[in-house]
């Protein structure tokens, strides 16, 4: 290549890389709009008379899929009702909740607003819950609220989400269903 193509091309390259090197948007900090804490997740105490119900139908459910389909689904009811035994009876800690700039935070770790969409309130057990769809797996949030901090809550989401419950999906009805069957 000719010297003064060269140097000329090497001048237009600085006239460039401070324009590139500059940020396009100033890098927001993050701040902290609303802040509570509440347990994990909604905690029920369930009794005898549920377990020994709830095992009973386990063990004709896995009986007839073990005939059917051999243990495999057995091992996995199984686990399922310890897992559910386990949760319980083992009470969930207490978390820190965060409603920042930048998304919710969940004990240190934040979900970004681009990844949520709308924002409801429901309750399970006696726990007042905030529920926020998301668009990554599993495509909710249910977070534990305090009663007294909902309108606040609702305030500060007003500004990034909108608020409006969705419908109940077949698997939700379904739930819902078996668990008003359930003993309580």
């Amino acid at each position: 290549m000719d010297p003064a193509k060269e140097e000329k091309v090497q001048e237009e390259v600085k006239k460039v890389e401070p324009q590139a090197q500059q940020p396009s948007t100033l890098k927001e900090k993050e701040t902290d709009l609303l802040v509570w804490t509440a347990p994990a997740r909604p905690f029920k105490r369930r009794d005898r008379q549920f377990y020994v119900t709830t095992i009973s139908i386990a063990s004709l459910v896995s009986l007839i899929l073990f005939l059917a389909e051999g243990a495999m689904p057995v091992i996995l009811i199984i686990s399922l009702i310890f897992l559910y035994y386990v949760l319980s009876t083992v009470e969930p800690e207490t978390i820190e909740y965060k409603i920042t700039n930048k998304g919710i935070k969940i004990a240190n770790k934040i979900t970004p607003w681009e990844q949520m969409g709308r924002f409801w309130f429901g309750k399970r057990y006696s726990s007042e819950l905030l529920i926020l769809e998301t668009f990554v797996l599993p495509g909710r949030m249910e977070l534990v609220v305090d009663l007294a901090q909902k309108e606040q809550i609702k305030k500060v989401l007003a500004s990034y989400l909108t608020e409006e419950e969705i419908s109940p999906s077949r698997l939700d009805r379904a739930v819902e269903w078996f668990s008003k069957k359930m003993p309580q």
